[in-house]
């Protein structure tokens, strides 16, 4: 009877929407709890990310510049499994199953403060930023930055090995483009030049969304590229040479044994692993380094041998060494008959290798002062000076010769 009148009482209360009665057999004895939260939906780089990162809008506008400065901590570094506040000893985690003919339980270890200290401590210096420090031979052209570092030799390929092989980077950018579905899309763009320094080189530009897998892929497809370079002596080009890509435009001269690399940056790069150690380039218009790197190989692969000149120009090609007491050398010697004499006072070897390209010279400008009396005066005294330091260097060789 009770049961009965419980039950009209709760189906009247509910007809007015006010209370609600429900007999002691439906109440419900446990409560349900959600056992997630935001920490543990989500993997750790995406958490570490929204501490570290910017987002696209911010970085559009400018914000958050000194966001690669800071560092993840990795919280399993320091860690080891089985062993947390309260040491455990726990067969087949940290501890064997059976030991001799013992089989293990379950143990408690005394407590230790001060491992859960060290471990704290070993994370926080993880976060603090701390600059790359690199040997001043592994430095590129400015710093710690990519540009002009070494990455190694490409990956082997079968049982190709490049030994003695040796990738400089020439150029490492962010490039974007527009996708329909994905909106602005960040990649990195890597130019590399990889060689033997012994003529044999290769150079490749990739782009990937990581800057490590970008590296990594521009070294070995550098590597599928190579391009057999002949060198004069096994140190400098054959001949001058003009060479262009789009607008930049580059005059390569040849230079004695000892004389060095004076080029630009790249171009350098580029000599030294190749194997030219004697160089002197002259760039005009562009310097967009894709440009200097397509216009120097154009102009490595375009080189004449002395025999292919002499054969050219029916001529005999005959060097003339200063460094050796104007010692003449014969190079090539045409298979034909040579040229009349007249035929040989108008060509000039320089302009014939160079394709008739003269480079540009800017006219200098004499300081205000050239022809002052003060100036005057003081070119007179410095008259008995002016050879002091070329005899000063020649007496010092001349005590070693």
């Amino acid at each position: 009877m009770a049961r009965f009148l419980l039950q009209t009482l709760s189906l009247s209360i509910l007809k007015n929407d006010k209370i609600w009665l429900v007999p002691s057999t439906h109440m419900l004895h446990h409560i349900s709890l959600r056992n997630t939260s935001f920490f543990n939906r989500l993997p750790a780089e995406d958490i570490w990310r929204g501490v570290t990162a910017v987002s696209n809008a911010g970085k559009k506008r400018g914000r958050g510049k000194g966001s690669g400065k800071k560092v993840a901590k990795d919280l399993n570094r320091g860690q080891t499994i089985g062993f947390g506040k309260k040491n455990c000893l726990w067969p087949g985690l940290n501890s064997p199953v059976f030991r001799g003919n013992e089989l293990i339980h379950q143990q408690k270890i005394v407590e230790n403060n001060e491992s859960e200290y060290g471990d704290n401590k070993f994370r926080d210096s993880m976060g603090n930023f701390r600059l790359m420090k690199l040997n001043p031979l592994d430095r590129g052209w400015s710093g710690s930055k990519m540009p002009g570092r070494s990455i190694g030799p490409p990956d082997n390929v079968g049982e190709e090995e490049f030994t003695s092989f040796d990738t400089r980077v020439l150029e490492n950018k962010i490039v974007f483009i527009m996708k329909g579905n994905m909106g602005r899309k960040r990649r990195y763009s890597v130019l590399s030049v990889t060689g033997n320094g012994n003529g044999l080189a290769g150079f490749a530009t990739v782009k990937a969304p990581e800057v490590r897998t970008a590296l990594r892929m521009s070294k070995n497809r550098a590597g599928q590229k190579l391009i057999n370079i002949s060198l004069c002596e096994n140190r400098t080009i054959y001949h001058d040479f003009f060479t262009a890509f789009g607008k930049t435009k580059i005059y390569c001269f040849q230079k004695p044994d000892g004389y060095g690399l004076i080029c630009h940056r790249a171009i350098k790069t580029i000599c030294k692993v190749i194997g030219i150690r004697d160089l002197h380039a002259k760039i005009e218009g562009s310097t967009n380094l894709q440009h200097i790197v397509k216009a120097f190989f154009i102009g490595l692969m375009r080189q004449k041998s002395f025999q292919d000149i002499a054969t050219e120009t029916d001529l005999n090609i005959v060097q003339q060494q200063k460094a050796k007491g104007d010692y003449s050398e014969v190079k090539g010697i045409p298979f034909c008959k040579p040229a009349p004499i007249s035929k040989i006072q108008d060509i000039d070897y320089m302009h014939y290798t160079l394709g008739n390209k003269i480079v540009l010279k800017k006219i200098e400008v004499s300081p205000y002062y050239t022809h002052t009396k003060g100036h005057e005066l003081k070119q007179v005294k410095v008259e008995r000076f002016r050879n002091q330091t070329n005899v000063r260097l020649n007496k010092q060789v001349n005590i070693y010769v």
